[in-house]
């Protein structure tokens, strides 16, 4: 073979592997793959890594202490937070984020033709669905779903890996949202308060019924209700009173197994630690332990403890 024919035959290869490769691009420029993007805010209890290893929009809401505002998960963690909690004399605010910020992530899925579902702290809880929906009527794009979540915390987080489950088992986004709408009848949250002092400090107690609470060792316990809003779900004397209440509640109302069963903390894990132990002991499976996020967490103060997970059954409170 000549060096004339040999290049011949290596110009043809790569004249053959170009016009492959254009093919390819072109095949897969008309069957215009697109994305199903996720969205939450700061409702859930999603560590910065967590959210980059599952790819997910993130909107904040804002924490305000006195004059200094934090993005909740972007300028403040949440370890930071209830250490500030508990130093500081002023109580926090906590803010919706603005339409604006909903509005450029839905400009983001927009303009690369994805759709967009939203897994959204409870509208009884703040007016971060109601920003959300001003922001999709601004976008005016047809594309973004919203999912009200009528919860947080460990929910919205169980709610976002069901969503990933489904995304990538072929399901489209209207069934996707279906499937979260139809699980928020079945989502438990049990959380065991270690001092009476944030449900004053938030409005929630007069100061009278706060100092005679503390006295008697008053140790309630609170849930989130089928509208989503934070319920008083049962009064201990106590903390270990509060915590076997809480060990049997979860017994009568039992978890799916088919989806993760979260504890929940605040600062200090020690109280948890004693609800996990006794938990297991009565044969039920922690995934793992969370820490409670801070627009939740600022009502009911530090060292609280406490269970997200799904239920076999609807609960009513």
């Amino acid at each position: 073979m000549t060096l004339h024919v040999v290049f011949d035959t290596i110009c043809l290869d790569i004249v053959n592997f170009i016009q492959l490769n254009i093919s390819s691009i072109i095949f897969f420029e008309r069957i215009n793959i697109k994305m199903i993007r996720l969205l939450i805010d700061s409702s859930s209890d999603f560590t910065a890594e967590e959210r980059k290893e599952r790819n997910l929009a993130y909107v904040p809401l804002s924490i305000t202490f006195d004059t200094e505002t934090f993005k909740d998960g972007i300028d403040i963690t949440q370890d930071d937070f209830y250490k500030k909690l508990v130093s500081e004399s002023t109580f926090p605010k906590t803010a919706q984020p603005s339409p604006e910020a909903f509005l450029n992530e839905f400009n983001k899925a927009k303009e690369a033709g994805d759709e967009i579902i939203a897994i959204l702290l409870s509208s009884s809880l703040s007016g971060t669905y109601q920003s959300a929906n001003i922001a999709k009527d601004m976008c005016d794009y047809d594309k973004i779903y919203l999912v009200d979540s009528l919860s947080a915390t460990a929910i919205v987080d169980t709610m976002v890996d069901y969503a990933i489950k489904l995304i990538n088992e072929g399901k489209s986004a209207p069934e996707i949202v279906e499937a979260l709408e139809d699980l928020r009848s079945r989502t438990t949250i049990y959380i065991g308060l270690d001092t009476l002092e944030y449900l004053y400090k938030g409005g929630r107690l007069n100061r009278a019924t706060a100092a005679i609470g503390e006295i008697a060792n008053l140790k309630p316990s609170v849930s989130v209700n089928r509208e989503g809003s934070v319920v008083m779900y049962k009064k201990s004397i106590g903390k270990n009173k509060a915590i076997a209440t809480i060990v049997n509640s979860i017994a009568a109302n039992e978890p799916d197994p088919e989806f993760p069963f979260y504890t929940l903390y605040t600062l200090n894990t020690d109280n948890c630690e004693k609800l996990q132990a006794k938990i297991e002991k009565a044969g039920f499976k922690v995934k793992a332990m969370k820490h409670l996020g801070c627009t939740i967490g600022a009502h009911l103060g530090p060292n609280i403890y406490g269970v997200g997970y799904i239920a076999k059954k609807p609960q009513e409170l």
